[in-house]
């Protein structure tokens, strides 16, 4: 039982604006009770829209300054001079950032990484000498401060962990605590798998938005191999809002889908879609691809997974942590490795029914009740480890 003064936790979301982001807090704050970890109250300073999207719970105070709805910069002042009065006002111990690009330097903190882009030096080289190249820099040196301000930092993956500490050095406490996936994908179950028709053809599906690390155009191409040989299989690319270097590689898209099916008849493009109908949307294909080169956590990845579809996933960064064995990898720069994987999982349906139900096995141990408990857990020990 704990008998110490209860711990009063701020949260600052003030600049979480991406999905993975707004899902995560949602997630632990839906399935975490602090009690248990000696929380009395939990203050969350976020954007409205993000606000909106938390339920109520009698420990949770909601906060929305009014420069979390601005522009960037005004965002970034209020962190940098008023979060820390907003911190010490509401009697605060210490404080969660939800993001590795605070300016908020209170004491004590834990701050999360969630972004992979500007520390993967192969991935940097794609953006050339740009305003992207120069943002992502800039992003870098402002983590790496964050960091060495914090008392502790949660990685979502050990990949990710290893790869950031590599040009930070050391850090003396970390955890690897993954995100959760929601439950609404694992109790779906792939029409696929349903079938007892071998003969149908194949469709597949690749959810991600446009960035030049997430190559679409080199899985159009196999895609477009595999139907010159033979396979009758189709593409259907899910994903919207804008990644890094997102005109070029929606010219470099758009170029290939041109050549290799200027008719559209089996490359089609769904366009954005809600991040509620995923997991019915996934349920209806025969295959998974991910293809990104680079992340941090890959949540849409663990979301084919959760549904239970045969993947074919990149052989870069954390994937092969995620999916292990439960999945067939490629090359996502090289055409004829994707292909190959396809075509591996074209021909072999037992491949398929045992890669599927391995990879939903797989995705049983990422829940958001164990994120939630594994956070405020290490909240709470590294708050009550500090000298006092």
């Amino acid at each position: 039982m704990i008998t110490e003064q209860p711990i009063i936790l701020g949260i600052n979301a003030s600049r979480s604006r991406s999905g993975g982001a707004i899902n995560h807090l949602r997630g632990i704050l839906t399935e975490v009770e602090p009690e248990e970890f000696g929380t009395k109250e939990v203050h969350l300073w976020a954007h409205r829209g993000l606000l909106d999207m938390i339920p109520e719970r009698n420990w949770l105070i909601k906060h929305n300054p009014k420069e979390s709805d601005k522009g960037l910069l005004s965002q970034i002042l209020w962190e940098k001079f008023e979060l820390k009065r907003e911190l010490k006002r509401t009697g605060c111990s210490i404080l969660f950032n939800t993001d590795a690009g605070s300016f908020s330097r209170f004491s004590p903190s834990i701050t999360m990484s969630q972004d992979m882009l500007e520390w993967e030096i192969r991935e940097l080289k794609r953006f050339g000498f740009s305003k992207a190249a120069l943002r992502l820099w800039m992003l870098r040196y402002i983590n790496k401060s964050s960091f060495k301000h914090s008392d502790g930092i949660i990685f979502l993956t050990q990949y990710a962990a290893e790869v950031i500490q590599k040009y930070c050095g050391r850090f003396n406490n970390i955890a690897i605590i993954p995100h959760g996936v929601g439950h609404e994908f694992k109790l779906q179950t792939p029409v696929s798998r349903l079938s007892t028709n071998n003969n149908r053809s194949f469709s597949c599906l690749y959810v991600s938005n446009v960035a030049l690390y997430k190559h679409q155009w080199n899985v159009v191409r196999a895609i477009s191999v595999l139907r010159t040989i033979g396979y009758d299989v189709e593409l259907h690319l899910a994903g919207g809002g804008p990644g890094s270097g997102a005109s070029k590689a929606e010219r470099m898209l758009k170029k290939e889908i041109e050549s290799s099916n200027p008719d559209g008849n089996y490359i089609k493009r769904l366009g954005l879609i809600s991040h509620g109908d995923l997991p019915k949307l996934i349920s209806m294909y025969d295959l998974f691809i991910f293809a990104s080169s680079c992340e941090n956590m890959p949540n849409t990845l663990l979301e084919g997974m959760a549904v239970g579809l045969p993947i074919a996933s990149s052989d870069r960064g954390p994937m092969p942590e995620i999916l292990q064995d439960g999945g067939v990898y490629f090359n996502p720069e090289e055409t004829t490795s994707i292909a190959d994987a396809i075509e591996s999982l074209l021909i072999d349906k037992s491949l398929r029914e045992r890669l599927g139900m391995r990879a939903k096995e797989l995705s049983q141990k990422y829940s958001w009740k164990r994120c939630a408990d594994e956070t405020f857990k290490f909240i709470a020990a590294t708050y009550r480890g500090l000298p006092k």
